[in-house]
C-alpha cells in the first residue's frame, strides 16, 4: 500500500511517499481502507520531534511508527476476531494513535463510529481530534450553559471553528476572534459577534466573558484574564513555549496562577472518547455542526499539507484524500 512514511524527525521533507505492507488488525482492531485523513498542529510535533517532550511517547531518537496521522474516515476492510460492533463494508470515522496517512490503517474498533449520512469522507475525517477538543473544553471543563458569554480565539482554525458551533448549540452567546479575511466565515458559523484582532484588542475592551477558550497564544495570560469575568473560566488551549516543553510551559503557568484567583484557569489535555464522537455525530447529522475544510491534498502531497499546517493561519481543517 502507499503511505506517507518518515524514518527520522525533521521538517516536512522527511515524509516520503512509500510502498509498505498492509497492516494486520489485532484482536480488537478494524482494518480501515482510508478515504481521507485530516492533519493538525499536533501531527507537526510528532513529525519534527519538537517539543522534545513528545519523543517520550513517540520515540527518543526516531519515530517508533513510521507513518504519521491520527484522524481518518473510510470503509472497514476487515476486523479482528474479538470485534462484534463492526463488519467489512461499514463506513466509519474516528481516531488512532498514528498511522492514518496511508491507504490502510489499523484502528481500535472502539475508536470508530458510523459516518453520518450527510457527510463526505473528507468532512468526517476533519472531525475527531479537533471537534472532540472543542467539545470537551466547552462541555466538561467550562460547563457552558445557555445564556453564558463565550469568547473563542482562533475562531477560524480547526478547534475554533468547531468550538463556535458547539458553543452555539449549547445556547451560549458566542464571540469569535479572528483576522479580517475570516470575519465572514466565523459569522457564518453562527458567532453572535466577531472581533477582528487586527483592529481591536479584545483584552482592552470593557466586555467580560464567562468563558474564554484561548486557542492562540497571541496575548499573555495576564492580558487574557482582563477580559474574563471575576469568576469566569479561562481554558488555555495553546502555547508555543520552547524546544523542550512547548505548550507545557503555558499550562504550568495557568495551573500556578489558578491558586491565587477566583477566576478558573483550566488548561486540559483532550483524550479521544467514543461517547464524545457519538455526540458529535449527532450534532453533525442534525446540521448543528458542519466541518470547515480549508484545503485538501492527495496522499502523495502529505508533506505539503503538513508544511501548510505548520505555517499557521489555516481556515478550518486540512484534509488528505487517499
Amino acid at each position: 500500500m502507499r503511505a506517507a512514511a518518515q524514518h527520522r524527525y525533521g521538517p516536512p521533507s522527511v515524509l516520503e511517499s512509500s510502498e509498505v505492507g498492509i497492516p494486520l488488525p489485532g484482536r480488537g482492531d478494524a482494518l480501515v481502507r482510508v478515504g481521507a485523513a485530516s492533519v493538525h498542529p499536533g501531527d507537526t510535533f510528532v513529525m519534527t520531534g519538537e517539543p522534545y517532550v513528545v519523543r517520550l511517547v513517540f520515540g527518543l531518537r526516531r519515530p517508533r511508527h513510521g507513518i504519521p496521522g491520527r484522524d481518518l474516515a473510510g470503509v472497514v476492510a476487515a476486523v479482528g476476531k474479538d470485534v462484534t460492533t463492526l463488519r467489512p463494508g461499514d463506513e466509519v470515522f474516528g481516531w488512532s494513535t498514528t498511522g492514518t496517512l496511508a491507504e490502510y490503517a489499523c484502528v481500535p474498533a472502539g475508536n470508530l463510529v458510523s459516518v453520518p449520512a450527510n457527510l463526505s469522507a473528507a468532512e468526517a475525517a476533519a472531525v475527531p481530534t479537533s471537534a472532540m477538543t472543542a467539545l470537551q473544553a466547552l462541555r466538561e471543563i467550562a460547563r457552558v450553559r445557555p445564556g453564558q458569554t463565550v469568547l473563542i480565539t482562533g475562531a477560524s482554525g480547526g478547534v475554533g471553528s468547531f468550538a463556535v458551533q458547539i458553543a452555539k448549540a449549547f445556547g451560549a452567546e458566542v464571540t469569535g476572534v479572528c483576522s479580517t479575511r475570516h470575519v465572514g466565515m466565523v459569522r457564518s458559523l453562527g458567532a453572535d459577534h466577531v472581533v477582528d484582532y487586527t483592529r481591536t484588542d479584545f483584552t482592552r475592551t470593557e466586555k467580560r466573558y464567562d468563558v474564554i477558550l484561548d486557542n492562540v497564544e497571541a496575548k499573555p495570560l495576564a492580558a487574557v484574564r482582563r477580559a474574563l469575568a471575576p469568576t469566569g473560566t479561562l481554558i488555555p488551549n495553546s502555547g508555543r513555549g520552547g524546544r523542550w516543553l512547548g505548550p507545557l510551559g503555558r499550562i504550568v503557568e495557568a495551573r500556578l496562577l489558578s491558586g491565587f484567583t477566583r477566576q478558573r484557569l483550566k488548561p486540559f489535555t483532550s483524550f479521544g472518547k467514543r461517547q464524545d464522537l457519538l455526540t458529535l455525530a449527532d450534532l453533525l447529522a442534525t446540521g448543528q455542526v458542519t466541518p470547515v475544510i480549508d484545503r485538501t491534498y492527495p496522499l502523495d502531497e502529505a508533506a505539503d499539507a503538513l508544511r501548510y499546517v505548520a505555517a499557521g493561519h489555516t481556515r478550518g481543517k486540512v484534509v488528505i484524500t487517499v
